[in-house]
């Protein structure tokens, strides 16, 4: 039982990361028909944004308000990432709109400039975060160690989203965001100003890879490639739950997340990595919508 309930744990644990790298992805994804390789590259900003905010807090602040530094980091990491994705999408997203193949190209070198722009800011050396020390320490249930880090991550991802389903679900920019997403030209002529939603959907989704960022610094190091180590992982999810979808997200990163750690614990990651990824592709030739799809008449067309 021991052992069942560390792959248990481990699984969610991975799962809630890839969920939370994947969110903002899914949502802009179905919406725009954008395939965004610089997604990635939000949350590697949202990580430097943490460090920029640890340490303004040691420089300017005394000791005793060290561990308050990480909710200020989280909603600046947010806010950070959505002015950076709120730019990107008016100069160029914008006029890549159902171009999936000029829209991977293009982002493919906005990925790479803004790599290079972080090592010229920071430096190619890995920089490192120090978490709150109430994160620090484990929960051990049954024999195994949970760490706070990793519990609080889970705990974030929860809080996300809900705000996401309470956003796109219960207010009337969510009914809004789905219409369009469902069938653009009837919402424009509804009176939907579709390109106003366009970026504040973009700005949201790079928001929420912010937010990841800013997880992930709890895990370890940051360098301005560590979005790169999620963006495949974030597609797969996305892809294998059903673009647009919520709930297809949650359940492409619960399957990813969980397939990996069962796999892993008796080979190693890399290889428990591929055998996933075959999976995946191989119920994507029988499914290539995904787990969960959105039906209109305009998408079916």
């Amino acid at each position: 039982m021991e052992t069942v309930f560390t792959i248990l744990f481990n699984g969610i644990s991975l799962s809630s990361i890839l969920l939370l790298a994947a969110i903002g992805l899914s949502v802009t994804f179905g919406l725009m028909r954008v395939i965004n390789m610089a997604h990635g590259e939000f949350i590697m900003i949202g990580s430097y944004t943490t460090f920029l905010v640890q340490n303004f807090f040691i420089a300017f602040l005394p000791k005793s308000a060290f561990d308050f530094y990480y909710p200020v980091a989280i909603i600046f990491s947010f806010l950070v990432s959505a002015l950076f994705g709120c730019i990107l999408e008016r100069l160029i997203i914008k006029r890549l709109y159902g171009r999936e193949t000029d829209s991977i190209l293009a982002t493919w070198g906005i990925s790479l400039f803004l790599q290079q722009l972080a090592r010229s800011i920071f430096g190619a050396p890995n920089v490192n975060v120090s978490s709150p020390s109430v994160l620090n320490g484990n929960l051990e249930i049954m024999g195994v160690a949970m760490t706070y880090k990793r519990l609080f991550i889970i705990f974030l991802v929860i809080v996300c989203l809900a705000f996401m389903y309470i956003l796109m679900y219960k207010t009337s920019y969510g009914k809004k965001v789905r219409a369009t997403m469902q069938n653009r030209a009837m919402a424009q002529c509804l009176g939907i100003k579709t390109n106003h939603i366009d970026t504040f959907t973009f700005a949201i989704g790079s928001g929420l890879a912010g937010v990841a960022g800013c997880a992930l610094c709890l895990l370890g190091s940051v360098g301005p490639s560590l979005g790169q180590n999620y963006i495949i992982d974030a597609f797969m999810v996305v892809v294998l739950g059903g673009v647009g979808k919520l709930s297809g997200a949650i359940a492409g990163a619960l399957l990813i997340g969980m397939s990996n750690a069962t796999i892993q614990f008796g080979t190693s990651a890399n290889i428990a990595k591929a055998i996933v990824l075959i999976l995946v592709i191989l119920f994507l030739q029988k499914k290539p919508q995904g787990l969960f799809t959105i039906h209109s008449r305009a998408l079916d067309e």
